[in-house]
């Protein structure tokens, strides 16, 4: 899911989002910052209002680090 994209975009997604859904989040290309890790939390528990849950896919060592760092490693599992 691109994080940058136009709110009604995102919209349109949650429309077809289904309960027990797994949404896989490619984040191979994003910056391994705070603001990353916050926009991904925040999706976390977007979707998980929906019964949802995000995984992440391609997660660099470096996002991988500030995530554990952050006490979220939890809350953003990794797709195995």
């Amino acid at each position: 899911m691109d994080l940058t994209m136009p709110v009604p975009e995102r919209g349109a997604i949650r429309r077809r989002i289904t309960p027990t859904a797994v949404l896989l989040c490619d984040v191979a290309s994003v910056r391994a910052d705070a603001g990353t890790v916050d926009a991904l939390a925040r999706l976390q528990l977007a979707v998980r209002r929906h019964g949802c849950q995000v995984r992440l896919r391609g997660t660099s060592p470096e996002l991988r680090e500030l995530i554990v760092f952050m006490g979220l490693r939890d809350v953003l599992p990794e797709w195995r």
